[in-house]
């Protein structure tokens, strides 16, 4: 939120300092894109969670999942309006309830798909030819958008235009959303779905053990093509080649999911074998109110960045940024930890129950 996709590139050059440089390898080695392959898998991980109950109880209901989705939604499109047009909510939404058609399907087909969502490389082919099919060509939202309109009306623009600007970022985003996001987010699903249909989750412990050996050596292979790709790539000519650039790039895809897998992996393992487990149970708390902290993220983020708050817009470092990150994040497991102690659900989390099972839950704990 600190610079939208269309700057980004020309932003970033102008921080030169070396904590600035340290802080920009940080973030594209440990964060950018990292996390959203667990959010999915962890998705997945839940609708199957869901599904398994109801169906041992003889009970499951495509309905069920239909409401569910349908708030997830409207949550999303209120989001990309109201506050920043980078949601995945509304991608989440469309793509959990294609998983729910295969809550009763084999595993075999289940983690079959889920490695050719993954692995195929043709994304950006497939949505070209039916984007020229439908005759739709998102590249035109913001041709006359430049750079610094764009942080004018950010910074100095009424709510209403930046509502405007988000409704055309997210529109021109939508080969980003489909094309790259979508089959990391739907592949992550169908993982999940196969981790909760065979119950793993109940001894994790033991899988984790398990697994240790091929998790390590993928994430020590994947993490030396990231760093080739990051560090020594681009000064060759290659790799600005139509015919090899695309296949580096779904490489660094599949890197990143790779690190995404490890950092669940490795969470669990510190969780189970490790003296560390007081100091990760705090996370818990941001954990249960998942949804209602994503929402308040992107708040905080609006008033840290545009006119109706500070008018920070493309003014944090890339330093700054990291450490604001932070501090945001320490603030949610401080406010997270305060709320669940006088509530059961995060506010978002309540409605969303509430709507899935047609029944108003009582919010607040009893004394």
């Amino acid at each position: 939120m600190n610079s939208t996709f269309l700057n980004q590139d020309e932003f970033a050059k102008q921080w030169t300092s070396i904590i600035d440089q340290i802080s920009e390898k940080i973030l594209q080695l440990f964060f950018y894109t990292k996390f959203f392959p667990i959010f999915s898998l962890l998705f997945g991980l839940g609708i199957s969670m869901q599904a398994i109950k109801m169906l041992d109880k003889n009970m499951l209901s495509f309905s069920f999942f239909r409401r569910r989705m349908l708030f997830l939604l409207i949550i999303g499109v209120l989001h990309i309006i109201l506050l920043w047009s980078g949601d995945v909510l509304n991608l989440y939404a469309i793509l959990g309830l294609f998983i729910t058609l295969l809550i009763k399907k084999s595993n075999k087909l289940v983690l079959t798909l889920s490695t050719i969502f993954l692995l195929f490389p043709f994304y950006d082919l497939l949505l070209g030819f039916l984007f020229d099919l439908i005759n739709f060509r998102p590249e035109t939202y913001l041709i006359e958008y430049t750079g610094t309109t764009v942080n004018q009306i950010i910074k100095n623009g009424t709510y209403f235009e930046g509502m405007k600007l988000r409704l055309l970022e997210y529109l021109s985003n939508i080969p980003m959303l489909f094309g790259f996001l979508a089959p990391v987010a739907i592949s992550m699903f169908l993982l999940g779905l196969y981790i909760g249909k065979n119950k793993i989750h109940e001894n994790l412990d033991v899988f984790i053990i398990k697994i240790k050996t091929p998790m390590l050596l993928i994430t020590i292979i994947s993490n030396i093509y990231r760093l080739v790709f990051l560090f020594i790539l681009p000064e060759y000519e290659v790799y600005n080649n139509e015919y090899f650039r695309p296949i580096f790039i779904k490489l660094m895809v599949l890197s990143d999911v790779c690190m995404g897998l490890f950092y669940l992996w490795g969470i669990g393992w510190l969780w189970y074998y490790s003296k560390l487990k007081k100091i990760l149970s705090p996370l818990k708390y941001a954990g249960r109110m998942a949804l209602t902290n994503y929402i308040i993220q992107s708040l905080v983020g609006l008033i840290l960045f545009s006119s109706v708050g500070f008018k920070l817009y493309e003014t944090l470092s890339p330093s700054a940024a990291l450490g604001t990150a932070f501090i945001v994040f320490i603030f949610q497991l401080i406010l997270s930890k305060v709320w669940l102690s006088y509530f059961s659900f995060g506010p978002l989390e309540w409605i969303w129950r509430c709507v899935t099972y047609k029944k108003v839950f009582p919010i607040r704990k009893a004394s």
